[in-house]
């Protein structure tokens, strides 16, 4: 067996039913619900099984739902199955799942925290102010440039989350939003707008930021089991001395999920258990076939997982398929370099043709679920270099960076 990971999701993922499976087979979870009830002095059990989508998804219940179930699904893992993590990592809330799951805060202290944080980001701007949008098909890059464009006069949009290779978030005041994810449009961007109650991880979220901040210097924190990576950093946590900086902080900050991500691949992470409601973070993960993603909803979900860990194990286990791997780095690399070539018409031919080319191979190969060529191979680092010279990075950077790269055939 090599290396495990835990991922705990955020809000998004809630939905009526949530932990219910898990409760009827599991006594430790519903002892989870049970804590939360009395640390909230709310019945979350009956709003997560039994209640309406507009109570669940209201930010200050979302949250603390969300890790809620994710706590239980933790200890019903730990319970049945037992192997311990190398590294955790939770998306914007799912953080605070990490952290309490790794010893970083208590159960009760968490779920608190994470009601308060909900209730702070729902009342930091008036509704109807911030608006957020997911957009896909364009690079990071044009999409960050075309919020600092519009970003003026007190009409604030950012990246707010880096989710994926394929999927950026961005978060604002609405009207600026909309012309970003409008000029987006007109690049053949897919740009989809969230039903969000407040534009999350903004600017427009400092007041927040500020109140939480303050909450958190009354609790007490203990170092972590293990190694959690913050979403502010993408590296993990130096300490327990950090929490208070880094949840603050996360809170107007983008999410770093691509990278985080990167850096558990990286790190020789090659599984990794979802620890939470429905299959978000797997989903984000589908083009990445370098780390295998299980879900922990169900008695079934777990009887799968002890099975593949005992058969890891026992010595039965897939070859590595480097070559999907070296496109998938071809595309990060190109994502991941700076440009410094603000030519629109050469940047159009040399990066983002060649960009859309990367990922339809990548697409294509996993749709029909065949091995890379040398062919493809070849095709896919030669655009990597259009990218390169596009950008107009060095001979230097160029060998530096396709040494990294093959390090890994």
């Amino acid at each position: 067996m090599n290396k495990i990971a835990f991922l705990f999701p955020g809000q998004g993922a809630q939905y009526i039913g949530m932990g219910s499976k898990l409760c009827e087979n599991f006594t430790v979870a519903g002892q989870v619900f049970d804590e939360a009830n009395e640390a909230l002095g709310l019945d979350l059990k009956k709003l997560c099984f039994q209640g309406s989508m507009d109570d669940l998804t209201k930010t200050e219940n979302t949250q603390p739902a969300i890790l809620t179930v994710s706590v239980a699904a933790f200890r019903v893992y730990m319970q049945e199955i037992g192997v311990k993590p190398d590294y955790a990592a939770g998306h914007s809330l799912g953080e605070l799942s990490a952290l309490c799951c790794a010893g970083g805060i208590e159960f009760t202290d968490a779920v608190s925290l994470v009601r308060q944080r909900g209730r702070f980001m729902q009342e930091a701007v008036p509704e109807g102010t911030g608006s957020m949008a997911a957009v896909s098909g364009v690079e990071k890059e044009i999409i960050e440039r075309e919020c600092s464009l519009v970003s003026k006069g007190g009409n604030i949009v950012v990246v707010s989350n880096y989710n994926s290779l394929e999927q950026t978030v961005i978060s604002g005041h609405v009207k600026a939003v909309n012309d970003v994810g409008e000029q987006l449009k007109s690049m053949g961007a897919r740009v989809v707008y969230l039903k969000v109650s407040a534009p999350f991880h903004s600017p427009l979220m400092q007041p927040a930021a500020d109140r939480f901040r303050d909450v958190l210097k009354k609790y007490s924190f203990g170092e972590m089991k293990w190694p959690v990576i913050s979403n502010v950093t993408s590296e993990p946590y130096p300490g327990k001395d950090k929490i208070i900086d880094y949840l603050s902080l996360q809170i107007t900050n983008p999410v770093r999920w691509q990278s985080t991500m990167e850096y558990l691949q990286n790190s020789g992470i090659d599984k990794a258990v979802e620890m939470g409601p429905k299959a978000v973070l797997k989903n984000l993960l589908r083009s990445n076939k370098s780390i295998t993603v299980f879900s922990s909803e169900t008695t079934e979900d777990i009887s799968l997982i002890k099975k593949k860990f005992d058969s890891d194990a026992s010595g039965s286990k897939k070859p590595a398929n480097n070559g999907l791997m070296v496109i998938t780095r071809c595309i990060a690399a190109a994502v991941s370099t700076k440009n410094r070539n603000w030519d629109e018409n050469a940047y159009q031919k040399g990066v983002v043709e060649p960009y859309r080319k990367l990922v339809e191979m990548k697409e294509e190969l996993v749709k029909q679920r065949i091995q890379p060529t040398n062919e493809h191979i070849e095709e896919a680092v030669d655009l990597l270099k259009q990218i390169f010279n596009t950008k107009l990075l060095t001979i230097e950077e160029q060998n530096e960076r396709l040494s990294q790269l093959f390090n890994i055939i």
